[in-house]
């Protein structure tokens, strides 16, 4: 009996711990917070001791100490608003209207998301919307406020990345987190930005016909760049034809000259080896010539020199034996003149005019000269003869008369005769042959 109630107990003990367990057990969803209150927990992500009144549980399960703590949730689901603003003056007075969506969600982190439990802990989606809203709205006209419309509506970019920092401050501090906000609209009352497109509409057309112009004008001076290129293309492939051609034909040129030059140097030396070999003949002909020229006339005139020396030097012995000979004689009858004194004159004088007697008889046949009387002068000294002075005058006397009556002069005819008689001449050599003229040398072309 005691055992079984021992069981009972022990089975609706346990029951009740199983049904507490349950009951005290909460299951934490990705896309919220569970938050026990009641104990003093360590606040986490802070240095120091600091401690707080609550644990916050992200995600997976948690149990609550029953009677002490208390559980409450708070979702971290995307939250959207919708911003509208009238009547926000811009920078310059103009009031615009701008209309926009933003997308906020609790934070699940440390301290944002302490910041949010402090500000939105027990109230409803709504409110913390509503809150966020005005905060929103505030910040958009501030925004406004400091750009001018033309900004906020050809730089959206910039406005809306303004308006993201400008926002994110005060969403930090209420422990929200902004993660979109688009501007879908910006409009006035007034019309101005209507006029600002009007302007804009017209700057543009007048930017599409400046640009519309330029590319006219841009595509006109392609085009002549273009046809500059072609034109420069068309006169650098002519230059190059032209080089190429010009290099063709100076090759050729080349070629030929060198083939020329080749043929012309070939005959040149065609030429050359003739002239030499006619040059070795005509040294051989001229050598002919030379040795027939010693054989025929050289040797001979040789000869006959030596013949014709041997002669003379004879002749000259001979003439000089006779010239001695007779001067000998003529030395022994001029002693012999001196002995025999005036009558050796007289006789002498006598032999000379015997021949001059002779030329004169041969002249003067048909005279008859019976006797020849030599009349003397008073003063010739006396005597047959009257001396010799008297004998010469009287012949120079008959000179003259006979040279006045017949034209023989005796006394040059007397003086011819007294002089030497003549060396026997020396027959003159006979003229030596002409030497023989060689042949004429062959032309040779140049």
């Amino acid at each position: 009996m005691t055992v079984a109630i021992l069981l009972a107990i022990l089975g609706i003990a346990g029951f009740f711990a199983v049904v507490t367990v349950l009951r005290n057990t909460y299951v934490c969803s990705p896309s919220e917070v569970l938050i026990f209150s009641g104990r003093r927990w360590p606040l986490p992500g802070v240095s120091g001791k600091r401690e707080v009144g609550f644990r916050v549980v992200r995600g997976g399960r948690a149990m609550r100490m029953p009677l002490i703590e208390t559980v409450d949730r708070m979702q971290l689901t995307n939250m959207a608003i919708e911003l509208e603003v009238t009547n926000a003056f811009s920078k310059g007075g103009v009031p615009l209207n701008v209309q926009a969506v933003a997308n906020i969600k609790i934070p699940s982190e440390e301290p944002l998301l302490h910041n949010a439990l402090e500000r939105f802990m027990g109230l409803d989606k709504n409110r913390i919307v509503l809150v966020a809203k005005d905060t929103l709205e505030g910040n958009l006209r501030g925004v406004i406020a400091e750009l001018t419309p033309e900004e906020i509506n050809q730089k959206k970019v910039v406005f809306q990345q303004k308006l993201i920092e400008e926002a994110d401050r005060d969403m930090h501090r209420l422990g929200l987190l902004l993660d979109n906000l688009q501007i879908q609209n910006i409009s006035d009352d007034v019309g101005y930005l209507t006029s600002v497109g009007r302007v804009r509409g017209a700057q543009v057309r007048k930017n599409a016909k400046i640009g519309e112009v330029k590319a006219r004008a841009s595509a006109l001076v392609q085009k002549a760049q273009n046809r500059q290129a072609s034109e420069l293309s068309k006169l650098e492939t002519d230059t190059q034809i032209a080089q190429k051609e010009a290099e063709r034909r100076i090759n050729e040129s080349s070629t030929t000259r060198e083939a020329l030059v080749a043929e012309a140097r070939g005959q040149v030396q065609a030429q050359v080896a003739e002239a030499s070999a006619q040059l070795a003949a005509w040294d051989a002909r001229i050598e002919r010539v030379r040795r027939q020229l010693e054989a025929d006339v050289i040797a001979p005139a040789q000869a006959y020199r030596q013949q014709q020396e041997a002669a003379a030097k004879g002749s000259a012995a001979q003439t000089l034996a006779q010239g001695r000979a007779a001067a000998d004689a003529l030395g022994a009858l001029a002693r012999q003149y001196r002995a025999s004194g005036a009558a050796a004159t007289d006789a002498l004088l006598l032999q000379k005019l015997i021949p001059v007697f002779e030329q004169l008889t041969d002249t003067m046949k048909e005279i008859k000269v019976d006797r020849l009387t030599v009349i003397g002068n008073a003063r010739d000294g006396g005597g047959a003869l009257g001396g010799f002075g008297g004998l010469a005058s009287g012949l120079i006397r008959g000179n003259e008369q006979v040279r006045a009556a017949t034209g023989v002069d005796l006394l040059a005819k007397v003086a011819m005769a007294a002089t030497a008689s003549p060396p026997a001449q020396v027959a003159a050599p006979p003229p030596m042959p002409p030497p023989a003229t060689p042949a004429p040398r062959a032309k040779t072309k140049s």
